[in-house]
């Protein structure tokens, strides 16, 4: 009940959002007393003499813990993981109890209980869902998000997994199949899956045992993100979405397509909408190549708008002048071949070579997980190649854990770089040379330019490519020998402008 204290006394329970009946999971807000701040609780009923259930409530601890190390902002971040004799006191009724940072914002169910979404708003939303799966799943983790009460929508507007815990039994496969009925809900307002929540309809069957398709409930639902929805659902043998990276892929280009018909508000002429503003359903995106074409167009218009007034004006300073009919004096300049051979010609300055740069900061690079060697970074451009940078010795080869670890160098401004010179002495490891636009960014957010595998020694990676950039980061894919990997020192050289 609301008020009741539990964890060894640390949690109040204030409101509960609902139970998740197939895992007998109470998904709670309390409040933390050492803390002092909101935490979203995801208990576990039972007897502990139940040793099926108390079996399973284990695993769902375990995958729970397993899930702590994991961030990002599709997740709520797992705080702390209590079982029995840890945290949990026998006789409270309760196997155990996943304690995760409490997210804002409204529940799924409360989201889609007047009316579906429109469908472009619907696939915008699962996104950054949909991604925090799939890199979850690079990363050996199930995270469970098959259940619309354990969702909440963000104020951001984006869908967050709130109460973490995944079944006992989930595989990845679960995960694709909760995107697709979350996606089934947005779209339609009912459930596809079984042991959804009392308060919700489930998804209507055809008469061959299939789901019914969203486009075949609502008209305005296109047929790309109907497709997404009931693809992830049916069983991969016959032609269903396999993995998260696939349905982030068809979702994205889905996306694209509905919002050509989302993006204005009919106006009917005679109404009063007929003056109002014209609204997007996103906000207008940055694009810094097309500002720089609009600067570029803008000033070669302004240079050729002057030119034309100064003949204007030399045109009526011909016309209105003295018209005497006097004989006019014309100078004309000599070529530099006419003037004096003696005379010295001023030649351009020569551009100037490719050079090495030296960054004004270097720091680990390590978006996911716990820090390698943060403290050394700095021994990478220090010049003495007998100190080194050097990554954690794991068990399991990139990407089991994490998808890499590496090096981020910052510079006054942007430079455009021709070659970055790898000195390790861990051959067989693999790095991308990427570039970023800030200095702490998601690796998403990064564009690969190169990739090499380094040799003994020093490794020479050209960037015949390269942008511009004041951020460039090495990041490590492969690690050598004994699943660890050590760089000495890291040159940077500038291309020669042309």
């Amino acid at each position: 009940m609301p008020g009741a204290v539990i964890g060894d006394g640390r949690y109040r329970l204030l409101a509960q959002f609902g139970v998740d009946e197939r895992a007998r999971a109470h998904l709670w807000r309390a409040r933390d007393g050492q803390l002092r701040r909101d935490v979203a609780l995801t208990v576990l009923v039972g007897r502990p003499e139940d040793t099926r259930r108390a079996q399973d409530a284990r695993r769902t601890l375990e995958r729970a813990a397993h899930a702590a190390r994991f961030t990002h902002p599709g997740m709520a971040r797992v705080l702390d993981v209590l079982s029995l004799g840890n945290g949990v006191t026998a006789g409270e009724g309760l196997l155990g109890i996943v304690v995760a940072d409490w997210s804002a914002g409204t529940d799924l169910v409360d989201l889609i209980a007047e009316h579906p979404l429109p469908a472009a708003t619907a696939a915008r939303l699962l996104e950054p869902l949909a991604a925090a799966v799939e890199r979850a799943h690079v990363a050996g983790i199930v995270l469970g998000v098959d259940h619309p009460l354990r969702i909440r929508v963000t104020p951001e507007g984006t869908l967050r997994l709130a109460f973490p815990g995944p079944l006992p039994e989930a595989v990845p496969r679960d995960d694709v199949k909760g995107l697709g009925a979350i996606l089934y809900l947005l779209l339609t307002g009912r459930w596809p899956l079984p042991g959804g929540p009392a308060a919700v309809p489930a998804a209507p069957i055809a008469p061959d045992g299939t789901i019914v398709p969203p486009e075949s409930l609502h008209t305005h639902v296109p047929h790309e993100l109907s497709a997404v929805a009931l693809r992830s659902l049916e069983d991969t043998s016959i032609g269903g979405i396999r993995t998260s990276a696939t349905l982030l892929t068809v979702l994205d280009q889905a996306v694209e397509s509905a919002e050509q018909t989302e993006f204005l508000r009919p106006v009917v002429p005679g109404t009063e909408d007929d003056d109002g503003p014209v609204w997007t359903t996103r906000p207008p995106v940055r694009d810094k190549a097309r500002r720089r074409k609009l600067a570029v167009g803008v000033t070669a218009l302004a240079v050729a708008t002057v030119g034309v007034l100064a003949w204007l004006g030399m045109m009526l300073i011909d016309f209105f002048g003295d018209d005497t009919g006097s004989d006019r004096v014309v100078q004309i300049t000599p070529t530099p071949t006419e003037q004096n051979s003696g005379q010295s010609q001023v030649q351009p300055p020569s551009p100037p070579p490719a050079e090495p740069v030296a960054p004004a900061e270097v720091a680990e690079y390590n978006p996911e997980g716990a820090e390698d060697d943060e403290a050394d970074a700095g021994n990478v451009t220090d010049g003495d190649p007998a100190t080194l940078w050097e990554t954690d010795k794991y068990e399991q080869p990139f990407p089991a854990l994490k998808p890499g670890v590496g090096i981020i160098a910052t510079f006054d401004e942007a430079i455009r770089f021709a070659s970055v010179a790898v000195e390790s002495p861990s051959p067989g490891t693999v790095v991308e040379i990427r570039s970023a636009s800030s200095p702490e960014p998601e690796l998403e957010e990064t564009t690969v330019i190169a990739s090499q595998e380094l040799g003994e020694g020093r490794t020479e990676i050209e960037l015949p490519d390269a942008e511009p950039t004041e951020y460039l980061i090495v990041w490590i894919t492969t690690l050598g020998e004994g699943n660890e990997s050590a760089l000495a020192e890291l040159e940077f050289v500038r291309a020669a402008q042309q």
